[in-house]
C-alpha cells in the first residue's frame, strides 16, 4: 500500500483503461474534425503567441535566518517555493526549478508584438519582489549547469523513493502527469545519452535539465494548416542553428577520465534536443522526433489520436466548448514533435489551429525571443501565401538540417531551396532569403519598417557575426581552459557570465552586444 498520498494518485491514474481512455480520444477526434469542416477553428488573421519557460538560481548572495550574509557559489539551481510560483502567476513545470508563463495570443500586427513584449516584461516585474525576497532570479536558458548547492547534477537529477513500487522524484513538482510517466507499463527513456555523457534514472527528471521558448502560430484557416506546418518543418534547421544554447552539461555528469578538450571539441550546441528524445524515447517508442508532414487537416487529427499513448489521465468533461473534445487534448500533451499541429479553444469564439514551435531554447534576452517569434510568424506567413518553392525541399533534408543544427549550430551545413527553385548551401543566401521572407510577410501585415528592422536584427547580426549564445558559451569555455582553468571551473565561470550579463541586459539588449571577457 503506498505511503504519500501522490503514490495514491499515480496509481489510481495507473488503473485508468487504455482502451477506454483511446475510445474517448477518437471520438473526440470526429468532433474536431466536424467542427474544422464548419469553420469553427478558423481566425480572421493569424495570431501568435509565446511560451516561456525559466529556471531559478540563487541571487548574488543569500541571508540567513539571523541577518548574516552567507556567499553562495552564484547561479545554483534553486527549488522554488510552490506558494512564490503560484503568487507570481507562473506554472510550475517538471522540475522543482522551473517556472513557466504563456502570453494571450495576439493578432500579428503592430500592436500585437508589442503587446507580446509588454505582457512579459509585466509578468516578468510582478514576479521580481517575491523572487528577490526568496534571493532568487529567474534565468532564461537553454541547459542548467550549476546544481544546487550541496548537491551534484546527478544526485539532483535521479534522487526518488520507492512507494511501493513507485518511483517518484524527490525535485519533481507534483504532477501526476509527470510522476506516472515514469511509472507506466508504456516505458519512457529516463536517461541521458550524448557525447561523453551517460546517466540512468528511475523517472523522467533528465528531461528537467532544459528549458524552451514555444512560438505559436495561429493559422487564419485550419484548412490551411498542412501548407504552413509544411513551411514550418523546413524552417525548424535554420532557426534552431540561430538558437542553440546548450553545448554543456553540469561538469559532474561528464565521464570520468574524459579530457577537457576532448569534452570541448565534441560538444553539441544544442544538447537540449538530444536531452529531451533520450529522456523520454526508447528504442521501441519514439514519441519526441522530427514531425511527420500529413496533406490534409484531418490526417493531423488521426496523427495526434492514433499516437502512443504514455498516461491515459483522467478527464472531466465540463459546459464549455472545449471539454467537448477534452481527451483528445489530454492525448496531445504527450504528442512530443519538434513541431507540432494544435487544437484548442474553451469557446468557440476562441477556436483555433496553431502551430506549435518547440526547437528554440531559452534566450540570453527578451529582445531575442522576440526576433525568433516574429521571424518565424512572418516567415511563416509569407512563404505560404507566396508559396515558395522551399515546400518542395524534401523532409529528409529538412530532418538533416534540423540535427545538423542540433550539432554544430551556426557551423551547420544546412540545405535550402531559393525562391527561383534552386538548391543552395550558401549560409548567407539561406539567410537573406529567410530574413527577406520574415519582412515581407511582416509588412503585409502591417509592420512599420522601422519595427520590422528592430525585430529581425537580432538574427540578423548573429547571422553577420556568426554568433548563437552556445557558439558564446564555447567559446567562454575554451578561454577559460587555455588561461589554465579545469573543466568545471570553466563551465561554472561561463555560467556565472552568461546570467550576470543577462540580468544587465535582459529587458533591452541582444546576445551579439555581450562581449567575451
Amino acid at each position: 500500500m503506498t505511503q504519500t498520498e501522490l503514490g495514491a494518485e499515480i496509481k489510481d491514474v495507473l488503473e485508468i483503461s487504455q482502451r477506454e481512455f483511446q475510445a474517448r480520444v477518437e471520438q473526440d477526434a470526429e468532433v474536431i474534425k466536424h467542427e474544422v469542416a464548419e469553420g469553427t477553428f478558423d481566425n480572421s488573421q493569424g495570431l501568435v503567441g509565446l511560451e516561456y519557460e525559466f529556471y531559478s538560481t540563487t541571487d548574488e548572495s543569500t541571508v540567513d535566518r539571523t541577518g548574516e550574509t552567507s556567499e553562495l557559489q552564484e547561479g545554483t539551481l534553486q527549488r522554488i517555493p510552490r506558494q512564490t510560483l503560484s503568487f507570481i502567476g507562473f506554472e510550475k513545470e517538471l522540475g522543482l526549478h522551473n517556472a513557466e508563463m504563456s502570453t494571450t495570443p495576439q493578432p500579428l500586427n503592430e500592436h500585437g508584438i508589442e503587446a507580446q513584449q509588454a505582457e512579459i516584461k509585466g509578468r516578468l516585474a510582478a514576479a521580481r519582489e517575491p523572487i528577490h525576497a526568496n534571493n532568487m532570479r529567474l534565468v532564461s536558458d537553454g541547459l542548467w549547469t550549476i546544481p544546487p548547492s550541496g548537491e551534484t547534477a546527478r544526485e539532483y537529477l535521479t534522487d526518488s523513493i520507492n512507494d511501493d513500487g513507485l518511483m517518484i522524484a524527490t525535485n519533481m513538482s507534483d504532477s501526476i502527469r509527470y510522476h506516472a510517466m515514469g511509472n507506466t507499463d508504456t516505458p519512457t527513456g529516463k536517461r541521458l545519452d550524448a557525447p561523453h555523457v551517460s546517466l540512468e534514472a528511475d523517472t523522467i527528471m533528465p528531461e528537467s535539465l532544459i528549458t524552451s521558448i514555444q512560438p505559436h502560430y495561429q493559422v487564419p484557416s485550419a484548412e490551411a494548416l498542412p501548407s504552413y506546418f509544411r513551411y514550418a518543418v523546413r524552417l525548424a534547421g535554420p532557426l534552431l542553428a540561430l538558437g542553440v544554447n546548450s553545448p554543456f552539461f553540469p561538469p559532474d555528469l561528464y565521464d570520468d577520465g574524459v579530457a577537457a578538450q576532448t569534452v570541448l571539441d565534441d560538444a553539441w550546441m544544442g544538447h537540449r534536443i538530444k536531452v529531451f528524445e533520450t529522456a523520454l524515447n526508447t528504442e521501441d517508442i519514439r514519441k519526441v522526433r522530427f514531425p511527420e508532414e500529413f496533406e490534409t487537416v484531418e490526417e493531423a487529427i488521426d496523427n495526434i489520436a492514433a499516437d502512443e499513448t504514455i498516461v491515459p489521465m483522467p478527464v472531466e468533461r465540463g459546459e464549455r466548448f472545449g471539454d467537448e473534445f477534452a481527451y483528445f487534448q489530454r492525448k496531445h500533451g504527450t504528442y512530443w514533435r519538434w513541431v507540432r499541429p494544435v487544437f484548442g479553444g474553451a469557446t468557440r469564439s476562441s477556436a483555433n489551429a496553431r502551430i506549435e514551435f518547440r526547437p528554440l531554447p531559452g534566450q540570453p534576452t527578451l529582445r531575442d525571443a522576440i526576433a525568433f517569434q516574429t521571424v518565424f510568424a512572418g516567415a511563416l506567413e509569407h512563404l505560404h501565401s507566396s508559396q515558395h518553392p522551399v515546400r518542395r525541399l524534401k523532409w529528409e533534408t529538412a530532418r538533416d538540417n534540423f540535427y545538423a543544427a542540433m550539432r554544430d549550430g551556426i557551423g551547420a551545413e544546412l540545405t535550402w531551396m531559393t525562391a527561383e527553385g534552386r538548391i543552395t548551401t550558401d549560409l548567407d543566401a539561406i539567410y537573406e532569403e529567410l530574413f527577406s521572407a520574415a519582412k515581407s510577410g511582416l509588412q503585409a501585415q502591417g509592420l512599420p519598417d522601422e519595427q520590422v528592422r528592430e525585430y529581425i536584427t537580432p538574427l540578423r547580426d548573429r547571422v553577420r557575426t556568426r554568433t548563437t549564445p552556445a557558439r558564446w558559451k564555447h567559446q567562454m569555455v575554451s578561454n577559460r581552459l587555455s588561461e589554465g582553468a579545469d573543466l568545471t571551473e570553466a563551465i561554472v565561470d561561463t555560467q556565472q557570465a552568461y546570467i550576470e550579463r543577462q540580468a544587465d541586459t535582459f529587458l533591452s539588449g541582444k546576445l551579439t552586444d555581450w562581449d567575451l571577457s
